[in-house]
């Protein structure tokens, strides 16, 4: 028996629309959903590969308990009734201890999370955390410095845009799929591209124009860059006068940011920002400079994504067709949105431990910052955290210096790992529950905000395998153990579904045909000079931010310059690759034999001076010593000499993962002392403050 059914893919964060094909049971074909325009069938490596992720043998197959040390990989195979026992006996015994406070909760975050969010608010935490403070939470504060809202306020309307400019973000090899055809789709109809990076990834080849700026200067480019707008008078003042304030101390503090001065800190001809300047004038409104992606980068990279959207606010690029767009959600087409399960759950009076929203008030409260948490967790301040629940996430190679973070679990009574693949943090926990995969499971509908705003559906498109569980059942039988599951008053996925969709007058039937119900039947435009919606105290772009100088920080950044790299240093940079997801992916049957190692890319320059050679194997040192492996060099004139550059995600060292077992090198491991250096501004960590000695190896790879 053959059927199809329409889902979404669990590959990675972008969580992309799709068709299944079953038969029998058995998944024999994924593509992307044919009925979403922006999809048209295509799918991307990772997403093909989610058969091979399925029906992988290395992943987790049962409940464990951990034995021996933590990491020493001694585990004990347990029923779910033994798992979630000795789970609930823990934590009832931590909160009765030190309250429900004391229990911390991570996961990747995206539009699934009501059912564990409502868990933890159940048992009376405040304490939920996601992966954001390695990636865009300094977009995230940026935006809300700026117009009140958060950075999912904006999506970019690609297709029309005559100029895209791109800071490091690797559209091309970080894959979104509807966003890369859109733009592809924009390049054949005359669009260009500015890509700015410290390496020609793949999007530079794709580019119009391809900067190799200084590591550590987007902030200055920008500056010159707004120096010459305003000089010169390329912006359009109807929208800025209309919306903007504080545009006279904006003038005032980039008079000495000339584009000769960022030339010199940033080594791109000045004659050349000038005429970038101009050139994007001409091409305003449809015009987009991405505030980036994942932005976690440096001490200042709040200032440049801030500057990136002040840039955009100048062109007069919102709410333009080739610009950004208001995401507009159910209630702006006139419909009701999904009913929630946490807003029906009492919210807990505690603060919350890392501090967001109370002792750092420029911080969003909402995920938080999770390397705070980890000063907490050793110092007991502002009170203890026991437990610490890690759903589809594993910080000890998303965040930096895997050993620092260690020093905090050891002080934990309890880690518990729900996941479908085994990880770095998963090996180190007390119990690992083995998660469902996107494929074995339902999940919560979503509500996919935009032009056209939608009901997405995740349909359950096989039987789970092996003994693993639904996250979402995991979640509803902890609570029924803690005495909290008069909340999870559902006994399935689809009567959760009836209580989200009571009074949008949708029907559960209405998804069978395509996997999502459009909620209006064409693009919802507002009048940019009369209907945009700012947040802010003035109801206007705040280029002076109330936000900011209330907590004394200031609006525009006195800029400082990058510490250059001593002899025989490198700064280390990360970055994706098109077939794997972050540290997801390496140990993917598939994804692993089309990219089984990475290497590291060094200057040709560089290493010509070291003795190094394309192909030969380099030792690289960790600033501190403490840390260094060996890895092949790619040598190239295609990245900036002051900095080296490896695919994140490597260096792997769970021993059951057979294929990603040791191969490679991950750069989390040598972000030594960086676990709480971060943004003050915008609160991510600064990971690209990290400084490696290379030479030629002695030695081969083993």
């Amino acid at each position: 028996m053959r059927k199809s059914v329409f889902s979404i893919c669990g590959m990675c964060s972008v969580r992309c629309p799709i068709r299944v094909e079953v038969e029998n049971g058995v998944v024999k074909w994924i593509e992307g959903n044919p009925h979403d325009p922006g999809m048209a069938g295509r799918l991307c490596a990772k997403g093909s590969a989610g058969i091979a992720m399925q029906y992988d043998y290395e992943r987790p197959r049962h409940p464990m308990i951990r034995q021996g040390e933590r990491g020493a990989g001694e585990w004990r195979k347990v029923t779910w009734d033994e798992a979630l026992d000795y789970i609930a006996d823990k934590l009832a015994a931590i909160i009765k201890e030190h309250g429900g406070r004391a229990i911390a909760l991570s996961d990747r975050g995206g539009p699934f999370r009501d059912i564990h969010r409502s868990f933890l608010r159940a048992v009376g935490s405040p304490n939920y955390f996601n992966h954001d403070c390695t990636c865009g939470r300094n977009i995230q504060h940026a935006s809300l410095s700026l117009f009140g809202s958060g950075r999912k306020t904006f999506n970019y309307d690609y297709k029309q845009c005559k100029h895209l400019v791109l800071y490091g973000r690797n559209v091309f090899e970080s894959i979104r799929v509807k966003a890369a055809n859109a733009i592809m789709e924009s390049l054949d109809n005359g669009g260009k591209i500015t890509y700015i990076d410290v390496r020609a990834s793949g999007t530079a080849m794709k580019a119009t124009r391809f900067w190799m700026v200084r590591p550590g200067t987007d902030y200055a480019l920008n500056l010159g860059i707004i120096h010459v707008v305003l000089r010169d008078k390329l912006y359009d003042t109807e929208f800025v006068d209309k919306w903007v304030t504080g545009l006279k101390e904006l003038e005032a503090f980039v008079v000495s940011h000339t584009p000769e001065w960022a030339e010199e800190e940033t080594g791109i001809p000045a004659r050349e920002i000038v005429e970038f300047a101009r050139e994007t004038a001409k091409d305003r409104p449809s015009v987009i400079f991405h505030p980036g992606w994942m932005t976690a980068r440096y001490m200042d990279s709040f200032y440049s994504s801030r500057t990136a959207y002040i840039l955009n606010v100048l062109m007069g690029s919102l709410e333009a067709p080739g610009g950004l767009f208001f995401q507009k959600g159910p209630g702006d087409v006139g419909k009701k949105g999904l009913n929630d399960l946490l807003s029906t759950i009492p919210k807990p009076e505690e603060k919350r431990v890392d501090g967001c929203g109370w002792k750092y008030k420029h911080f969003d409260a909402g995920p938080g910052l999770l390397h705070l948490l980890y000063p907490a967790i050793i110092n007991e301040d502002p009170y203890p955290i026991k437990a610490y629940i890690v759903h589809r996430h594993d910080p000890l190679i998303g965040l930096p210096d895997p050993e620092e973070q260690m020093k905090a679990f050891n002080k934990l009574d309890l880690i518990v790992a729900i996941d479908a693949k085994y990880g770095e943090t998963a090996w180190h926990a007390d119990v690992i529950l083995p998660a469902a995969t996107y494929l074995e499971k339902s999940s919560a509908l979503a509500t996919e905000k935009g032009l056209k705003p939608r009901f997405t559906m995740r349909k359950q498109a096989i039987a789970c395998g092996h003994d693993a569980r639904p996250d979402w059942a995991i979640f509803k039988e902890l609570a029924e153990r803690l005495g909290v599951g008069g909340y999870f008053k559902f006994k399935d996925m689809e009567e959760f579904w009836q209580f989200q969709l009571a009074g949008t007058g949708i029907d559960l039937n209405a998804f069978d045909e395509k996997g999502f119900v459009s909620l209006a039947d064409a693009p919802v435009w507002w009048d940019r000079m009369k209907d945009l919606k700012f947040k802010t105290p003035s109801k206007k772009i705040e280029f002076v931010s109330n936000l900011l100088e209330e907590n004394s920080l200031p609006s525009f950044l006195p800029y400082s310059r990058p510490q250059k790299p001593e002899k025989g240093y490198f700064r280390l940079v990360f970055g994706r690759s098109p077939v794997h997801t972050h540290g997801m992916t390496q140990n993917n049957p598939v994804l692993h034999e089309i990219m089984a190692v990475n290497t590291l890319w060094i200057n040709s320059d560089k290493a010509r001076e070291l003795g190094i050679f394309n192909n030969d194997v380099v030792e690289v040192t960790s600033s501190d010593g403490s840390h260094s492996g060996t890895i092949h060099a790619y040598v190239t004139e295609y990245i900036h000499p002051e900095a080296v550059y490896m695919v994140h995600g490597f260096g792997r060292k769970v021993p059951c993962q057979t294929r990603a077992y040791n191969r490679g090198l991950g750069d989390y491991r040598f972000e030594k002392g960086l676990l709480n250096v971060y943004d003050p501004a915008g609160g991510c960590n600064a990971l690209l403050d990290c400084f490696v000695k290379v030479k030629k190896a002695e030695r081969k790879i083993l």
